[in-house]
């Protein structure tokens, strides 16, 4: 009996992390059932450096991802010519898809080679470990272009950050006096910390304020003292009216700005000469309640803290409103304070600072923070461009299901000359797979998760399995490390010497690690899998995949010395980092790697003159073209569709198995009672939902806190599950067969799911 089944049959309770949003809260799990693999209970760590024993009920029910109906693929899997499906052994799986990967290289050309092999994915939530050794096996064919959910979501803020700080920000709610949620319910969709505690201490507070612009009366919009019901699609006049006001009311913090910013005289004229009225009515906001706002957020004295989220950053206007946000703050001098804006250390910055490192084959798209916008990627690969993609390796992320318009992504997938993929379960896009590459759950491995933006003290959690993997699935590290070597990417010569090294002590591999890539360039850029290969036996507890985060603690004790420090972390040359390596491995409940001081966001800038800089020109000039923008909607599509809300029983779609969900099984349409009565619809009535990309039939909610024209369908919906006897079963509607990749912004490329033109249509008779 190893230790792991040792463990799972005992009652303790074993540390760990929710895996269904950023904020990966620790839980502990007290494993059961006749096989000791079920999760019998689950309940908040407090050991937990961050979390401290906060937990929402999603991750209460998470024996549903370890052990619920989801289509588990046991064994490597190969296509037939007649679509079906094959198993074949591990061996046989990498040998073939190395010489595939070849010969697509090959079929492109040398001037294209591996930049024709394109990679998505990396991760979800809780799982990043295996992107670092993805981008490893992408390096090894020599391919460039890669994206994953961030690129439709976060780089249009990406972008502004790096335009205008050079540096990634975050909020510090728990101390704000204000709270600004833009397009965000954080009361269901978490993603700071302790969300509902937090919003209710502010609620319940007199001398504190919450600010929510929502265009439905979300739960944290009920417990708001301002809620901004903007119209959908219309934030931009309702931002730019704000700051408006913010400018002509004299409002601004001149003195602070004058000391910390630059360029700022442009954009304060522009504001100045904003029709505050009139983009109040264009936005459906009264005009004293967006005054009031505003004054509120202007004469906070004890921070003001600000979050946008997927209700904008997947709307119209997305990357100037994401500018107008931070306007918000910037104007009213509310960073690097309590309570206020910072800038966040990192172990692994998983934004690339928001640079634009060249621009996509085909379309010619900006590569924000290094990936291809999700909406264009269709596009990258129905054509015959020389340089188009021909082959996808997909890594722990279902792109047909999660992208706009499935049926066209569908499409490019079954054009392409291979496609891989690496899952848990059998997916939509594993569906259309050339071969599928079985992977250990996220509980049955070492995993780790990057979205690590807690301050002042930030936290990382390197988490240990749970269980066993059955036999047959193997961790994404150890997929991505056979792979790289059948490639002859790396060799056992280039490994040998510094698996000896390691064998004496880590200061010994150290020396050895650097001066190996330092003589061969190639080698670093597998450092990786060279550090999984080597240094990796060596950790314990079989925790190799956690070798590729020795150089992310070495690299983060360099660049943040002092915060390093004073999170305990001391010593000359390499001694801080491997002290933060070593503390890492040996926390089970996660460990603070930084402790910071308020002023060290301001040392995180990477501006050159080191201050905010105000006015970005394309977003200036876009502000000034709201003016003349057409207001009225398309009559043949009366009604907006927000295409993925979050409710309790959502998650993001490694959620598979149906029954999870105790409410709303089917995921019913949010219509307003007003447009319900129009139209004759009723509570649980059938109706036809329509887009100029698709329809399907769905289930009615009416309810009171959506405005009329306002339609809102939930995310994590449409996906197969096997059905008691095996066949496959889809429950609910996929919001992406209504969406519309060509709908997107400008600028970072990002989709306009929460602004889905539609139709709505009464059926007779129960769904």
């Amino acid at each position: 009996m190893t230790a792991l089944q040792e463990v799972s049959t005992t009652a303790e309770w074993h540390p760990t992390a929710c895996i269904l949003c950023e904020c990966n809260c620790g839980i502990e799990v007290r494993l059961g059932g006749e096989d000791g693999r079920r999760f019998e209970r689950i309940r908040g760590d407090k050991a937990h450096p961050a979390s401290k024993g906060y937990t929402c009920e999603k991750a209460l029910r998470l024996d549903h991802y370890q052990n619920g109906r989801s289509g588990r693929i046991l064994n490597p899997l190969r296509r037939r010519p007649d679509g079906t499906f094959e198993e074949i052994d591990w061996d046989t799986a990498i040998a073939e898809v190395a010489a595939r990967l070849r010969a697509v290289q090959e079929a492109a050309g040398p001037e294209v080679g591996g930049k024709s092999i394109f990679y998505y994915g990396g991760g979800g939530q809780g799982n990043h470990l295996g992107g670092g050794y993805g981008n490893a096996l992408l390096r090894a064919v020599g391919g460039r272009f890669r994206s994953s959910a961030l690129a439709q979501e976060k780089t249009g803020e990406f972008w502004v950050n790096h335009q205008m700080l050079g540096a990634m920000v975050r909020a510090d709610f728990e101390h704000a006096e204000v709270a600004v949620f833009v397009g965000k319910n954080p009361w269901q969709s978490h993603s700071i910390p302790h969300a509902r505690t937090t919003l209710k201490e502010i609620a319940r507070d007199p001398g504190r304020s919450l600010v929510v612009i929502d265009p439905r009366r979300t739960e944290t919009a009920e417990l708001a003292d301002f809620h901004l019901q903007v119209r959908p699609g219309t934030d931009a006049w309702l931002l730019t009216a704000m700051a408006g006001v913010i400018v002509q009311e004299h409002l601004v913090a001149h003195q602070w700005l004058a000391e910390h910013a630059a360029d700022v005289e442009e954009t304060l004229e522009a504001l100045a000469a904003v029709p505050v009225a009139e983009y109040c009515a264009r936005s459906g906001v009264a005009e004293e309640l967006v005054r009031a706002a505003a004054r509120r957020i202007a004469g906070a004295t004890g921070g003001v803290a600000v979050f946008e989220d997927l209700g904008v950053q997947m709307n119209r206007h997305s990357t100037l409103v994401s500018w107008l946000e931070k306007l918000l703050w910037v104007l009213t001098g509310n960073f690097g304070k309590p309570g206020a804006v910072y800038s966040p250390s990192s172990l692994v910055d998983i934004t690339a600072g928001g640079k634009v490192r060249g621009t996509t084959p085909v379309v010619g798209m900006p590569l924000i923070s290094g990936l291809v916008p999700c909406n264009v990627i269709a596009e990258e690969i129905l054509t015959d461009h020389p340089a188009r993609y021909r082959a996808m390796i997909v890594e722990s992320t279902n792109p047909a299901h999660s992208l706009a318009d499935s049926k066209r992504f569908r499409e490019a997938l079954e054009s392409l000359d291979l496609v891989v993929v690496i899952d848990v379960a059998m997916t939509e896009t594993a569906r259309l797979a050339h071969y599928v590459l079985p992977a250990s759950t996220q509980y049955e491995k070492w995993e780790a998760t990057f979205f690590n933006f807690e301050f002042p003290r930030n936290v990382f959690h390197l988490r240990k399995p749970l269980l066993e993997a059955p036999e047959g699935p193997l961790p994404e590290p150890e997929i991505h490390a056979r792979l790289v070597e059948a490639l002859g990417a790396v060799t056992e010569e280039d490994l040998a010497p510094l698996r000896e090294a390691a064998t004496h002590s880590r200061a010994a591999f150290a020396m050895a690690f650097f001066a190996a890539v330092g003589a061969n360039p190639k080698l670093g850029a597998m450092a990786p899998v060279v550090l999984y290969r080597t240094l990796g036996p060596t950790l314990p507890d079989g925790a190799a995949a956690a070798a590729v985060l020795w150089g992310a603690a070495h690299k983060c004790a360099q660049a943040q010395p002092e915060s390093v420090r004073r999170a305990g972390f001391t010593g000359e040359g390499l001694e801080a980092g491997e002290q933060l390596f070593e503390a890492i491995l040996s926390s089970p409940s996660g460990v603070v790697i930084t402790d910071d001081e308020y002023d060290e966001s301001w040392r995180r800038l990477k501006t050159a003159d080191g201050r905010i800089h105000v006015t970005i020109p394309e977003l200036l000039q876009e502000l000034q073209s709201l003016a003349t923008e057409p207001a009225a909607p398309d009559p043949d599509w009366p009604f907006v569709l927000s295409a993925g809300e979050r409710r309790s029983f959502t998650a993001n779609t490694i959620m598979r198995d149906p029954t999870w969900r105790k409410r709303d099984p089917a995921g019913a349409l949010r219509v307003s009672p007003g447009d319900a009565g129009r139209l004759g619809l009723s509570n649980g009535g059938r109706a036809r939902l329509s887009t100029r990309k698709g329809g399907g039939e769905v289930t009615v909610e009416i309810d009171d806190r959506m405005q009329d024209g306002h339609l809102a369908l939930p995310n994590g919906l449409g996906l197969f599950s096997p059905s008691d006897n095996g066949d496959p079963l889809v429950t609910g509607l996929a919001p992406n067969e209504l969406t519309d990749a060509a709908a997107r912004d400008p600028f970072a490329g990002t989709p306009w799911h929460k602004h889905v033109p539609a139709c709505l249509t009464p059926i007779d008779g129960p769904l």
